[in-house]
């Protein structure tokens, strides 16, 4: 059997790209819908001399028995595509100068304290979110995606996530914040500890070794991790802060920190992106998993990650600051549920949310050569490395 998933790369012209996924279709129907608690898979096992070769039928993306020590041939070249993608996407935070940065928070009247509010906020649960994000994908999701290309991709994310937690502390060193003051929000500030909250109840089930999956039951275990980490902690609990930071680079300040936001925003993006393919394939693959009661548990899961997003920006938005306020990040998240219900094959729950930010589509395409806060010029090369010219924005 031939792949039968469409090729297409990401549209990065189109608002949070994330909404450009790829077309997936059925090319599994033929044993659906018999489904056994499958074993899980090894990279220990010896091949047998004249075993015979792969097939691209032998490959799926859970439960799968081939071996996973194989690359090719693609079965979810959509997979592969967005790995070299996210190789081409490559950046480090030493790279961006935070001369002004310095300057900047060191200034008694530099900022405002509700603009130290909102940089402090945002990197207290940024770097904890992204930590939790890597321990889930090394820890939970690596062991039960059972392809290779798809968990090459995987390889690729948890080296991006440990990047942003770099960035984090690089911003934090340079600008000499408390650190034990921002690494400790998660525990002691309301609303990061929900959010972080959220996350962590998702991955346990995973966590346990004696978990498998390959029931309808186990299989949606899976796509519960799944959707909260990529639909809503990647896909939802990051956008207030994003958005507040990038604000802030489009006044001039803390024009370093937003440089790296805006990276990070990119990879994030491309994160979401391949998280919903793999949820989309798990359902073809699995359809007896994604029950009407299963779809409804979904649609409230996504609708209290808008609730506690909301709660969020009110905590670092009392007033408002940057041209933002806290109702017009409802509207936002709002708009941006919607499109992740659609997303995943669900329905819209808020009916004619739009979007008060389009400037922000601009943050995440990879085609810009300007770089936007008008610090140096940005260009995103094939070969994965980054062009830095002195010309003029």
């Amino acid at each position: 059997m031939s792949e039968k998933t469409t090729d297409t790369l990401i549209n990065w012209d189109s608002f949070n790209d994330e909404s450009d996924t790829v077309t997936l279709e059925d090319n599994d129907t033929k044993d659906n819908t018999q489904q056994t608690t499958a074993e899980e898979p090894t990279i220990t096992e010896q091949p047998t001399v004249n075993d015979g070769r792969i097939q691209v039928d032998d490959k799926k993306i859970i439960n799968c028995r081939a071996d996973l020590n194989q690359l090719v041939p693609f079965k979810y070249s959509w997979a592969w595509n967005k790995y070299l993608a996210a190789c081409a996407n490559h950046w480090m935070p030493n790279e961006v100068n935070m001369t002004t940065d310095i300057a900047l928070w060191k200034d008694p009247n530099g900022l405002t304290q509700d603009e130290r509010t909102i940089v402090k906020r945002s990197l207290g649960y940024f770097a904890t979110a992204d930590s939790l994000v890597a321990n889930n994908l090394v820890l939970a999701i690596y062991k039960h995606i059972t392809n290779p290309e798809c968990r090459q991709y995987l390889l690729r994310q948890a080296f991006e996530e440990a990047l942003h937690t770099h960035s984090y502390q690089h911003i934090i060193e340079s600008i000499g914040l408390d650190e034990a003051e921002v690494f400790n929000m998660y525990r002691e500030i309301p609303s990061v500890a929900n959010k972080a909250n959220f996350s962590i109840r998702y991955t346990r089930s995973l966590s346990d070794p004696e978990f498998k999956t390959g029931t309808p039951e186990t299989n949606q275990i899976l796509l519960r991790n799944l959707i909260s980490f990529y639909v809503v902690t990647e896909g939802l609990f990051f956008y207030v802060g994003f958005t507040q930071i990038l604000a802030m680079g489009r006044q001039g300040k803390m024009t370093g920190t937003s440089e790296q936001f805006q990276y990070i925003l990119r990879d994030e993006s491309m994160h979401v992106n391949f998280g919903i393919d793999v949820i989309n394939q798990i359902k073809i693959e699995n359809p007896e998993s994604w029950t009407n009661e299963f779809q409804l548990e979904t649609i409230n899961m996504i609708k209290e990650g808008v609730e506690l997003e909301c709660q969020y920006a009110h905590d670092t938005m009392p007033r408002g600051v940057l041209g933002l306020n806290a109702t017009m990040f409802e509207e936002y998240l709002q708009y941006i549920a919607n499109r992740r219900l659609a997303q995943i094959g669900l329905p819209e729950q808020y009916p004619d949310a739009t979007n008060p930010f389009p400037w922000m589509s601009e943050m995440m395409d990879l085609k810009k050569e300007k770089n936007f806060f008008e610090t140096r010029v940005t260009e995103y090369q094939t070969g994965g490395a980054l062009k830095w010219d002195d010309e003029e924005s």
